[in-house]
């Protein structure tokens, strides 16, 4: 579970309420804000990734996009 939040006073006060078991281990880690985190780099570099297959595909359906549940595990249409 990843949690944000910003630094008031000298305490970590977390930007959503998060629950947690009494007792739990956290690591805190300090981020810039200008600098993009690894996760961030990690999508940017798949939608890099799958671009290049952009507009390649032939010969699917015209809801393929809509109902891609339904022709690769059988759900009903939307």
């Amino acid at each position: 579970m990843t949690c944000r939040g910003h630094v008031k006073d000298g305490v970590v006060v977390l930007d959503e309420p998060a629950l947690m078991p009494d007792g739990a281990l956290v690591e805190i880690r300090v981020v810039d804000a200008d600098i993009e985190t690894d996760e961030d780099n990690d999508v940017a570099a798949l939608q890099r990734d799958l671009l290049e297959f952009a507009g390649k595909f032939t010969g699917l359906p015209e809801d393929a996009a809509r109902n891609v549940d339904h022709y690769l595990y059988g759900h009903p249409k939307r």
